[in-house]
């Protein structure tokens, strides 16, 4: 693995213990029937997503990296899709969090567009990716 990535994998694994905090931080809203969560549909239904694509992104970057490195890119081009592919976990979640930041919040607010943006991030990433594998 190279240094970069090596490097950016390192960043990734430290992010696990937030995204378990998450977790604990919603099972302790649902146990303690905190107001604010289970009394509000679009916030509990975002806050869901984002803690679900915070894990299941930070699991496929990790794994990418590692294709990253084989790809038949550039090393530019490689330094790129490793940005696109680790954005996408940092964007999506904290789309679905900052959203709808407030309990009382029942409407998104702009900062949903996070969520397009890093989905987005990752297509790019992940077609380069793809195409530097052909």
């Amino acid at each position: 693995m190279s240094p970069s990535s090596l490097s950016t994998a390192g960043v990734l694994l430290i992010t696990v213990p937030a995204v378990a905090f998450g977790g604990v931080s919603l099972l302790a809203h649902i146990m303690r029937n905190i107001p604010g969560y289970l009394d509000n549909p679009v916030r509990r239904g975002l806050w869901r997503a984002g803690h679900a694509h915070a894990g299941v992104l930070v699991l496929f970057a990790l794994v990418a990296l590692l294709y990253i490195d084989q790809a038949d890119l550039s090393e530019g081009i490689k330094s790129l899709t490793r940005t696109l592919i680790v954005a996408a976990p940092i964007l999506m979640p904290l789309g679905f969090f900052l959203s709808v930041v407030r309990p009382s919040d029942t409407r998104p607010s702009k900062l949903i567009w996070l969520v397009p943006l890093g989905g987005v991030s990752l297509a790019a990433g992940t077609l380069l990716l793809g195409i530097g594998l052909l």
